[in-house]
């Protein structure tokens, strides 16, 4: 037998070029290869090859648990979940491959979400670069260095769409625009996978969570998502498509239904569309026990009907609950699940094995010399700094009081994040530690000369009535040339499980800026968060007010390089920030209604306690320097419905430094069969103008900009009247038309 399995991987190298391609097509040698594996394979042996196992080891011990070592010689699992480092991976590698009778390799998983142990800015402040050229080479870098640790695939990148702020997730992910979102999951997939998966730094991607999951209803995580098919389509699929045809590995189901029917049972979803209309051919994996929790949603009143249900909709590995290792042996046998769907399920899986090389050298990331040289090495640092630099969102600044000067007297750092290092290491840190990261104490500090005094205070903690020092912190500030006050969450508030029904800052933080702003100092608030926080009163006190978001290991460095001008202001909101909680949900791309706002009319869609306009919109942050656009003009006037159109605008930065200006582009649909949003994002360009220097930016409208989703769910493009805006913001642009014919 060994013999004969030895015969059918020797020559799997030749999966090179399908590999490259990253499942986009299918290398038919390969395939009979995967047939005559699966063709020697028991039933236990195949849904073994579908249960994912957390751990593997005893905790107390070190040691790898009995039941595991048992199951692995009975080759009954396929992966492991949460085992890092490469001598620890490498023992359970040994078992499967050494030990079994098929010795099929096992791959091993791990949410490497913003890095591995070089920590960069949580997936929304990646957003907030508008740079995926950048945001690539972090995954890239985070990939090599999670390879290094034993680990073959990531559970990133998360590309759930959110517009609404009191979910946690959405600090995971690309905020509430379906472009950006999808521009966003391009660069995440090939940097985390390489130019090739048989390279042992190449990081197996999986978009996640399929599908809606960030359109929870109230934001509560986990909970119901009831959306129309058109806005399935529309907002939240178009990121996990480009993920598919940027040639991502695996997809994750996710923890919600839609529209009454759980994702992990969803059958449409996994196997019509993604499957039949995308051609997907790598593997789904559920979400942690998700497949369980198909019980609470009802839909099954046991594990073996919704390892049933799952199992038949097209999931192909269960994480962690066990149920297709145990009860679905006999519910295959039974023929509630036919032979046919198992081996596609194995297929897909062992697929994704053979791309990554795991056949010819399944110990390929167990080397520790390697893991030991690769951490936190002097480039990923600098890149890390780099993009914590271009995510930070420069919101106000009244009577330019940034950047400020080095030549300070006295400076005043005040706040429960002035020198903490665990919070700006966000949620989903990986491996990740807090001595790892430079507070912006460190960040100023180095910046400053030894004349500078520095004046340190807490003055409250994040969160509860403990530790209120406002006496001293406002002391500290009425001798200060300038005070920064940095404030925020808590990296536990964002996240999983961390829903919010408040999006005030935390505690009795506003209350101490409002304070330090009483002292009529110089005062600029950094905010650290991992969602858009309701900040009206706070803009308000303070001069100046930088969004940070939770920039991870080069924080301090990053931060301080804003504040006092060694780096410009580039950020810009991937999300919009409301006014006040009873605006959200609140987004850019929303439609008309019959009765859009009019403060003069009554009988108007608006609130009379509130206006209807956000705090800072989409695509919205400011500079050092000033850009002036120009001449926005189009290749043709009139088109057909084939044809593209360019469009192109100058853009003169009449500042007097140098700086990065994201161009954004907007298209309206001016008449249409069904109702269309006011504005869509459809390009953006990152510029980089010297002072007094002036570019012309350009970008092509394509067909599929264009169209959208008709009356009878069909893709189209209709004739008629478009309207292009572009300009700095999803609110600031020039505006000119076209006609569609």
């Amino acid at each position: 037998m060994r013999k004969i399995l030895l015969l059918i991987v020797a020559t799997a190298a030749c999966f090179t070029a399908s590999g490259a391609q990253h499942f986009r097509s299918l290398d038919p040698l390969i395939e009979w290869r995967i047939d005559s594996l699966i063709s020697l394979m028991t039933l236990e042996e195949k849904l073994g090859q579908l249960n994912q196992r957390v751990g593997g080891y005893d905790h107390s011990t070190g040691t790898i648990r009995p039941d595991d070592a048992r199951m692995l010689r009975e080759g009954r699992v396929g992966s492991y979940l949460g085992v890092v480092g490469a001598e620890r991976t490498r023992r359970l590698q040994k078992i499967a491959v050494e030990e079994s009778r098929l010795g099929i390799p096992l791959i091993f998983g791990l949410d490497v979400i913003h890095g591995f142990r070089t920590t960069f800015p949580i997936p929304l402040a990646e957003a907030a670069t508008w740079n995926p050229e950048l945001v690539q080479q972090a995954a890239r870098a985070a990939a090599r260095e999670a390879t290094a640790a034993g680990i073959h695939w990531t559970f990133a990148p998360m590309v759930d769409i959110a517009r609404d702020p009191r979910w946690g997730r959405i600090a995971e992910g690309a905020g509430e625009d379906p472009y950006l979102g999808a521009v966003m999951a391009t660069a995440k997939v090939r940097g985390f996978q390489g130019e090739l998966l048989r390279d042992s730094t190449a990081l197996l991607a999986c978009a996640k969570h399929f599908a809606a999951y960030g359109g929870a209803e109230a934001g509560r995580d986990y909970n119901t998502v009831d959306v129309s098919e058109r806005t399935l389509r529309e907002i939240y699929l178009p990121p996990f498509k480009a993920a598919v045809e940027a040639g991502v590995g695996t997809l994750m189901s996710s923890f919600n239904e839609i529209a009454g029917v759980p994702s992990s049972g969803n059958r449409w979803l996994m196997t019509d569309v993604l499957r039949g209309e995308w051609t997907f051919n790598g593997f789904v994996v559920s979400d942690w026990e998700a497949i369980l929790e198909m019980i609470n949603h009802r839909v099954g009143a046991t594990r073996t009907d919704v390892g049933v249900l799952a199992l038949n909709a097209g999931v192909d590995m269960d994480m962690v609950s066990g149920i297709y290792a145990n009860e679905m042996v006999q519910a295959a046998r039974a023929g509630l699940v036919t032979e046919h769907i198992v081996n596609q399920a194995v297929r897909r899986v062992l697929r994704a094995k053979f791309a990554l090389g795991l056949f010819d050298h399944p110990y390929r990331n167990c080397d520790t010399l390697r893991e030991r040289t690769e951490m936190l090495k002097p480039e990923y640092l600098a890149l890390a700094r780099k993009l914590a630099q271009q995510a930070i969102v420069l919101l106000q600044n009244k009577r330019r009081v940034l950047p400020l000067s080095k030549n300070l007297k006295r400076l005043a750092l005040i706040g429960p994040l002035v020198d903490d290092r665990r919070e700006p290491k966000g949620p989903w840190a990986a491996e990740g530690r807090p001595e790892d990261v430079v507070t912006v104490l460190e960040g100023v500090r180095t910046k400053l000369g030894p004349d500078v005094r520095l004046e340190v205070v807490k003055g409250c903690e994040i969160v509860g009535d403990s530790g209120v020092a406002f006496g001293r912190a406002v002391r500290a500030a009425q001798a200060a040339d300038a005070v920064i006050v940095v404030v925020g969450e808590r990296e536990t508030m964002s996240g999983e499980a961390a829903s919010r029904a408040y999006l005030d800052l935390p505690g009795r933080q506003e209350e101490l800026v409002r304070k330090l702003a009483g002292t009529g100092r110089r005062l600029i608030v950094v905010v650290m968060s991992g969602r858009p926080l309701t900040l009206a009163s706070v803009a308000e006190q303070c001069d100046a007010l930088l969004q940070a978001w939770f920039l991870g290991s080069q924080s301090g460095n990053a931060i301080a390089d804003i504040v006092f001008g060694d780096a410009n202001p580039s950020g810009k909101l991937p999300v919009t920030f409301p006014r006040t909680l009873g605006q959200v949900p609140i987004y850019y791309n929303h439609k008309s209604t019959g009765r859009p706002p009019v403060d003069t009319l009554k009988y108007t869609s608006k609130y009379i306690d509130a206006p209807t306009t956000p705090l800072f919109p989409f695509g919205f942050g400011l500079s050092y320097t000033t850009f002036v656009y120009k001449n926005l003009r189009l290749s043709d006037s009139t088109i057909s419905m084939e044809q593209p159109v360019r469009v192109m605008v100058d853009v003169e930065n009449v500042g007097e430094r140098d700086g990065e200006e994201v161009v954004q582009m907007y298209v309206q649909d001016e008449v249409a069969s069904v109702t269309r949003p006011v504005k869509e994002l459809k390009g953006f360009r990152r510029v980089a103008l010297r002072a007094a220097e002036k570019k012309t930016a350009e970008f092509i409208l394509t067909p599929d900009d264009l169209s959208f989703y008709d009356l009878n769910m069909k893709r189209v493009i209709e004739p008629g009247w478009f309207t292009v805006m572009v300009g700095g913001s999803s609110e600031a642009f020039l505006e000119t038309r076209f006609e569609v014919r």
